[in-house]
């Protein structure tokens, strides 16, 4: 009788892998430097799937839903460092709407900030105020936006990287 392995974390499984592969190379592209420094570039889809889920830098995607709408883009990905800082497990974080992660009153200057990354490709030194899932308001400074292209160039969505924050 053989054991059947268990199934893989979400943020591991093969749609996770092709995620984390195209953040990887949509930042390189956009900022010139590799998202996670000491990773190799043929590095396989899984390991960087591993690398990025547990680095110390918060990192969040959502899908390519225009930012003025209602609900508005939807997350699609967030590392251990931001479900640890949103307080949200991975099935509660992701596919929520990503403006939830700001607090009504912050909402339009995130928006605002989005629609500024997406003309732009990509912008840094990015500052807000997000909310977790308690309620705690916390700073975050110094954040880098990008878009996310697929394999044929097309937008499909845009992430957020930061490792400066406080709480407030």
């Amino acid at each position: 009788m053989t054991a059947e392995l268990p199934s893989p974390p979400p943020w591991l499984t093969p749609a996770a892998q092709g995620l984390a592969l195209c953040l990887l190379s949509n930042y390189q592209r956009a900022f010139g430097t590799p998202l996670i420094a000491g990773l190799a570039a043929d590095a396989s889809p899984l390991l960087v799937a591993q690398e990025l889920f547990a680095a110390e830098l918060v990192l969040l995607a959502h899908d390519g839903a225009d930012p003025s709408s209602d609900p508005g883009p939807r997350l699609i990905y967030a590392n251990r460092a931001a479900l640890r800082l949103w307080q949200r497990p991975w099935a509660e974080m992701v596919g929520m709407p990503s403006r939830l992660t700001a607090e009504p009153a912050e909402r339009a200057s995130r928006r605002q900030a989005l629609v500024a990354a997406q003309a732009k490709e990509a912008i840094a030194g990015y500052r807000g105020i997000r909310i977790d899932s308690r309620g705690r308001r916390f700073a975050i400074e110094a954040a880098r936006l990008w878009t996310l292209r697929d394999g044929s160039g097309q937008p499909c969505g845009q992430a957020a990287r930061f490792s400066r924050w406080w709480l407030l």
